[in-house]
């Protein structure tokens, strides 16, 4: 719906009158008006567009060179991203969102300088992705600004949409405001607002905006370089990186989620925020996709499931989790099968305390970076932390005593308890816990194996992943801001992880600036059943580290000698990784991890003694339950286990020897229960079906393959009538 002025007050139409505010900042035409100046004087003295600095002279041919190998002439800064999109035609120009520019991202309407390597993204990429939610969250942002008269504070894109925080005083957000809050995006979008770069020095910048506290203390804090950008779009000015859309016009679909509390700079922050969650797409259909995967995500919830599977609970330990039986058994068959490899691959398993002065994570390098992630408290006179991760521990127990070179490599696995200190608004179920464990491993190398303990670290990965059902992605993140070390030592490591991916096979992507501070990293990033995508496993190598602890060798020549350390996850969090399965399998739980492997029917309740010694049979390994329900019709026995989705149900009539007589299938449309054998047998074991891990394979059928046959008369889980 449009918006009209009347009377110096912004209205959107369709929202009720106690959702309307007096309209924009009267101090925004002042703002509005300096940002036109500033971009005034930079196009009148060409600023930043002249030759120099290694850029030909405006105008000067160029060449512009497509993935595929197409070339295309052009102009220097003059030339940009768009009309080489409606150059080649094809619909690329409605399709392209962002451009990457000799490996940086940038708006589409941003010139190009020199020589280019162009390469055109649109919905479909994560990048362009990112570049349109972020979008997105400006939209929000200007509404929010002069639907509600707040002030906006941070406007970011996540991997699944994006969110606003605006400061509106002692004001709240309510549910039922959220429709008209969408119709208003809605009509800020149709109305096709561009946006504006503009890149300007920080005393600009800090006049620009003088009037919003929250942006001025992210320009102090976060901005580091001379100069830095900021967008305009319609009335909102948002300090931002970008790149962002041609305009708001390219916003098809938009929908606002969720409002809540937050707090500015986290949980110790002292001002309390809105924080408005919404999704966004170019087209009705995509928002009309989405929805629908929306709703079968929601069926298979892993709160959901968790709590019709009785296998854990939240209550009364915020961000940690109770594991009952059931969940227990999930949770200790994956750390059981990750210890067999572990055992194969020779790794030593080790136990490190939870507590440990501030001490070493100075040393570490963590303090100065993770403090405020980490719970800290006195005791007595001594100040005393939980830990968030193993490495500097492991960094301890290498030094404890001389090492040779023949002890390398080291492997190091821990699942000690972990702890961080999540705010509270970030916890959502086991996807982000406080307490969790990791199959966290470290690797003290020498440089010279280096190269064969990643392709290793490789390996294992993609065996588990092939077990679990898991198709996964890679990339290499590179040095972020604030890095400790040497830039060439960084180079080195970067370089070193990037030989492995090539060698690795598989496709995999640059992500720039997305290391740890301590070291280069290769994300790897599993796809669910669903197609959604979770950041699990990682393998970072980190050269800073053994010398902030002077870690040393002795050589093969005697002289003492630095080692390399890898981090090294799979699984990740062991309490994320069933939250994943959870919600990819729905419930349905392959065999060897399931909680749910058999349910015993008797026939009869003269048979149900006899049932029971099924059930317990000793030194099988099968997880087990029995139906004793004696006002049940077999027919709905069978049918409570399949909906509780049991891989079997175990059946026994009152003949002797399996003489008893099993309904038929054309009597009984449940599927077929054949009479179990005199005398119980032991079951196989539970572990994954077929698995002898070995260093470079483990011969173990798909997370999807169902599971070998009991000894045991088995009637398989079926998903309906028999036929």
């Amino acid at each position: 719906m449009p918006s009209a002025r009347a009377g110096g007050r912004l209205l959107f139409a369709g929202a009720p009158r106690r959702h309307r505010v007096s309209g924009p900042d009267r101090r925004l035409s002042e703002r509005l008006r300096l940002f036109q100046q500033l971009r005034e004087r930079r196009d009148g003295t060409g600023a930043g567009a002249g030759a120099g600095a290694g850029r030909p002279p405006p105008g000067t041919p160029i060449r512009i060179a497509l993935p595929g190998g197409g070339l295309l002439p052009g102009r220097a800064q003059q030339t940009t991203p768009f009309q080489v999109a409606a150059q080649l035609g094809g619909g690329l120009a409605e399709a392209a969102l962002v451009a990457r520019v000799n490996g940086t991202l940038q708006d589409l309407d941003r010139p190009l300088e020199s020589d280019a390597d162009l390469e055109l993204l649109d919905f479909s990429t994560p990048e362009g992705r990112e570049a349109f939610w972020r979008s997105g969250a400006c939209v929000l942002g200007a509404v929010a600004e002069q639907f509600y008269g707040a002030t906006l504070c941070s406007a970011q894109a996540t991997e699944d949409g994006f969110f606003c925080d605006v400061h509106m005083g002692d004001r709240t957000v309510q549910r039922d405001e959220l429709p008209a809050l969408e119709e208003a995006c809605a009509a800020f979008a149709r109305a096709g607002h561009r946006f504006e770069r503009l890149e300007a020095t920080r005393q600009q910048l800090a006049e620009l905006f003088k009037h919003n506290s929250f942006q001025l203390q992210q320009l102090e804090e976060e901005v580091t370089s001379p100069t830095a950008t900021v967008y305009r779009c319609g009335p909102l000015l948002h300090l931002c990186r970008g790149p962002l859309l041609r305009h708001t016009g390219l916003i098809a679909a938009l929908r606002v989620l969720t409002s809540s509390a937050a707090f500015w700079r986290g949980a110790g922050g002292r001002q309390s925020l809105q924080r408005l969650a919404a999704v966004a797409f170019p087209g009705a259909q995509d928002l009309a996709d989405w929805q629908q995967a929306q709703d079968e995500a929601a069926l298979r919830d892993h709160r959901r499931v968790g709590r019709e599977q009785e296998l854990f609970f939240h209550k009364l330990s915020p961000g940690s989790c109770f594991f009952l039986p059931r969940g227990a058994h999930v949770y200790n068959a994956l750390v059981d099968f990750i210890r067999s490899e572990y055992r194969a691959r020779g790794f030593c398993e080790v136990v490190t305390p939870n507590l440990f002065s501030p001490r070493l994570w100075e040393l570490s390098g963590h303090w100065q970076h993770y403090s405020t992630h980490m719970f800290s408290f006195t005791a007595g006179t001594e100040t005393l932390s939980l830990k968030p991760m193993n490495c500097p521990a492991h960094c301890l127990m290498f030094a404890h005593r001389p090492r040779s070179w023949r002890e390398l490599p080291l492997r190091l696995a821990d699942f000690g308890v972990l702890h961080r200190n999540e705010p509270p608004g970030t916890l959502t179920g086991l996807t982000r816990v406080r307490r969790f464990q990791q199959d966290d491993a470290h690797i003290f190398c020498a440089l010279e194996q280096l190269e064969g303990e990643i392709d290793a670290c490789l390996d294992f990965v993609r065996t588990v992943y092939a077990v679990l059902g898991f198709s996964f992605r890679l990339a290499l993140a590179t040095r972020p801001p604030g890095f400790l070390g040497d830039p060439q030592t960084w180079d080195r490591a970067e370089q070193q992880l990037e030989r492995s991916l090539r060698a690795f096979g598989q496709p995999w992507e640059l992500s720039p600036g997305d290391g740890a501070f301590y070291g280069p990293k290769i994300d790897i990033r599993i796809r669910d059943a669903l197609g959604r995508q979770h950041q699990c496993g990682t393998v970072q190598l980190d050269f800073q580290m053994p010398e902030r602890f002077g870690l040393e060798y002795a050589s093969a020549t005697g002289g003492p000698t630095r080692p390399v350390l890898i981090h090294r996850a799979v699984l990740g969090s062991v309490e994320r990784m069933v939250a994943v399965l959870a919600e990819s399998c729905g419930g349905r739980w392959p065999f060897w991890l399931s909680p749910l492997q058999a349910m015993v029917v008797p026939q009869a309740p003269e048979v149900e003694d006899y049932a029971r010694e099924v059930q317990a049979v000793p030194g099988g390994g099968l997880v087990a339950d029995l139906d004793g329900d004696t006002g049940a019709t077999l027919a709905r026995k069978i049918r409570r286990a399949q909906l509780a989705h049991y891989n079997f149900q175990l059946g026994k009539g009152t003949g002797g020897d399996g003489g008893g007589h099993a309904p038929s299938a054309k009597s009984r449309p449940f599927g077929q229960v054949t009479p179990l054998p005199s005398s119980p047998a032991p079951a196989r074991s539970s572990s994954p079906p077929g698995h002898r891990p070995s260093p470079r394979h483990s011969v173990v059928p798909r997370f999807s393959q169902r599971p070998p046959r009991v000894k045991m008369a088995a009637v398989p889980e079926t998903r309906g009538p028999a036929r």
